[in-house]
Parts: structure tokens; C-alpha cells; sequence
């Protein structure tokens, strides 16, 4: 019993660290999930609705929550998946684009780490960087803004 409130405790923590809505954990003949969603039904209400009886969670506050960016002027360059990014190739070399640097559609502006495989970030638009929005080695989700180009 304590070893799977240690795995419940884990998973919790992990939700906090990486500021996600849902989680869920499987083992072999059992299987816990959280969500902080306003709307997420209680697990084992069917789909489309609360079971009788069940109150509403509010959901609950997040000590680490970084505040949201304002509507970036310009276009937004996201993340296609979740991993690391990275704003060089390796450590000690330059980076591909650093605000105000003049970038070419196509060209690279970053790396996204997932499941060992480096995939480029590249830029649609030619323009000036006007700002980045994650920093070196941070964990990005899909549609996660990394940078803008105007």
C-alpha cells in the first residue's frame, strides 16, 4: 500500500514540476489519474457528464505558475511536440537566432530533444526575432511558443 502512495506522490509532484493538467499512472491491476481541469469528470463518470451526487473541484493553484505571454506581436514560432529545446547545437557554439538577428523563412531557429532524435525549429516567415520565450534546456509541450519573428 505505501509503495503506491509513493507512486501517487511521485505523480502529483510531477504534475506540479511540469505544470501539467492531467496525469495518469498504470500498473499491472490498478491505474490512478488526476486532472486539474475545471470541467474533468470525477474517473468513472461516463462521458458527457457528472454522476449524481459528485461536487465540482475547483482547480487547484499552482505555486510555480509562470505567468502566460501577452498575445506576441508577430509570429509565433511553437513547439510541434513535446522535449527539450535547445537554442544551439551544442554547448559553447553560437545560437541560431537570438533576438533582433535577422532570420530567412526556412531557416533553423532551434531544437526540439524528443526520445533522443534532435528535430529543427525552423521559422515559415522571413523576419527579425523579437523575442524568445524559453530558455536553453527547458521542457516544452506541443504549442509552447518558443520565439516570434516580425
Amino acid at each position: 500500500m505505501s509503495d503506491l502512495r509513493e507512486k501517487i506522490d511521485l505523480l502529483a509532484d510531477l504534475m506540479e514540476e511540469y505544470n501539467l493538467d492531467e496525469a495518469k499512472l498504470e500498473g499491472k491491476d490498478w491505474s490512478v489519474s488526476f486532472s486539474t481541469l475545471p470541467d474533468a469528470a470525477p474517473v468513472g463518470t461516463p462521458v458527457g457528464g457528472a454522476s449524481q451526487g459528485s461536487a465540482e473541484r475547483p482547480r487547484r493553484a499552482n505555486k510555480t505558475e509562470t505567468p502566460k505571454p501577452t498575445a506576441p506581436q508577430g509570429t509565433p514560432i511553437t513547439s510541434p511536440m513535446m522535449g527539450i529545446f535547445y537554442t544551439a547545437s551544442s554547448p559553447g557554439t553560437p545560437p541560431f537566432a537570438k533576438p533582433g538577428d535577422k532570420v530567412s523563412a526556412g531557416q533553423v531557429v532551434g531544437l526540439v530533444e524528443a526520445m533522443k532524435v534532435f528535430n529543427e525549429i525552423t521559422t515559415p516567415v522571413s523576419g527579425t526575432v523579437l523575442q524568445i520565450y524559453v530558455e536553453n534546456a527547458q521542457l516544452v509541450q506541443p504549442g509552447t511558443i518558443l520565439l516570434t519573428i516580425g
